[in-house]
């Protein structure tokens, strides 16, 4: 791959010849050049720059320089799909992502405009339009100083996508938003030691069981994904959820889906001996009538659920919050849990709730919320932990 890159700062570009960009410069799979606007300037004072038409703060790149340099760069008119593509820098451009990075790197020659000051004159692009494939790229939603950073960005991500510049190339598939990995955020990792400042790795991740590796791993991208990213969730991920208070009918569904959503909980502590695996449909409704339940329906099933009810000691107890198994990592638990915590009278102290001890991926998602464990219980046959949030 060819790198044009034109700049005021041509030593700014200089950390590209470093670790692995540097390494496929130097073996050629990368041919980087750096070229300075102010070499096609013809002024005493190399002159790039000068005020806005409609005035205005700030100063605008002339056109006169950068028409000359594309012209050098590119003689003649290019715009087959082996010609030469033209990245603008700008926060007005297409916001740079993986897709396109992927787009990027298949390209045989990129060119990379550093605008500065308040940008580029309005009629470069358009004339760049007339000889070769243009892009307008945006980092995101701020703005820069300059292009330079942005190209920095833009090359390590484009490098390191091409063939023999990642030493194992199944790692850019699991990465997050590569296609490989459905475009979610990466899922948690580890290495040694298996436990550090009283932080353990997932049990799971010593199984050697390929399968439910995969599928924790899978799960908790998607977790992630719904918490930080929902925007990049798998449609069939985002349908809407419908969650309001719990009445007496919703009784027989919510008593299935707790034995559907517990009965992980049961085979982690090898005993199903324990509520709600235990309840009966009085159970569930008389749970109904004596606390803040809420469910979550989508599509009309019931899917989701919790309760709330304040302790004698003033303290605000969470329970049962639960999502059916297929919609694990879709960011409802986490809803779920944020408006139960709301429903708590006002002045509560605490919120209190309890989970299974061996349950590691609950008690992280417990404590990413707030929550310290702060005693252990066995109850039945089954030990547990309890944990509290301090509301004050």
């Amino acid at each position: 791959m060819q790198l044009d890159v034109v700049t005021l700062f041509p030593d700014y570009l200089e950390p590209l010849r470093l670790s692995l960009v540097g390494r496929a410069i130097e073996r050629g799979t990368v041919r980087l050049a750096v070229h300075d606007l102010r070499d096609w300037t013809h002024d005493r004072h190399r002159t790039v720059d000068d005020t806005p038409y409609g005035g205005g703060a700030g100063m605008v790149m002339r056109p006169e320089p950068w028409g000359e340099c594309l012209d050098t760069l590119v003689p003649e008119p290019a715009h087959d799909t082996g010609g030469p593509r033209l990245v603008v820098f700008t926060p007005s451009g297409r916001r740079f992502d993986q897709r396109l990075a992927d787009e990027l790197a298949g390209e045989d020659r990129l060119i990379l405009a550093c605008g500065r000051y308040e940008g580029i004159d309005a009629r470069v692009v358009p004339y760049a339009r007339t000889r070769m494939r243009v892009d307008e790229v945006s980092l995101g939603d701020y703005v820069l100083n300059g292009g330079e950073a942005a190209a920095l960005v833009v090359i390590e991500a484009v490098v390191r996508l091409l063939p023999g510049v990642i030493g194992n190339p199944e790692s850019l598939a699991e990465e997050s938003h590569s296609a490989g990995h459905d475009h979610l955020l990466e899922y948690p990792i580890y290495t040694k030691p298996p436990s550090w400042r009283g932080l353990d790795v997932p049990e799971v991740l010593f199984s050697g069981h390929h399968g439910q590796i995969a599928a924790w791993r899978r799960d908790r991208a998607l977790e992630l994904t719904a918490e930080r990213r929902p925007d990049l969730l798998p449609d069939d991920r985002r349908g809407e959820f419908a969650i309001a208070a719990a009445v007496a009918a919703d009784a027989g569904e919510l008593l299935t889906l707790q034995r559907a959503a517990y009965v992980t909980e049961g085979r982690l502590h090898d005993s199903f001996d324990f509520p709600p695996l235990t309840d009966e449909l009085g159970d569930v409704e008389q749970l109904i009538a004596d606390t803040t339940c809420l469910v979550a329906r989508r599509g009309g099933r019931l899917v989701g659920s919790v309760f709330g009810r304040r302790e004698a000691d003033g303290s605000w107890f969470v329970g049962r919050l639960m999502v059916a198994p297929d919609l694990q990592g879709t960011g409802l638990g986490r809803r779920l849990l944020d408006l139960i915590e709301d429903a708590a009278p006002p002045g509560t102290p605490r919120s209190v709730l309890v989970t299974g001890a061996l349950s590691a991926f609950n008690r992280a998602f417990y404590t990413r919320r707030g929550y310290r464990v702060v005693g252990e219980e066995i109850r039945g046959s089954v030990p547990i932990v309890v944990m509290e949030r301090r509301r004050d």
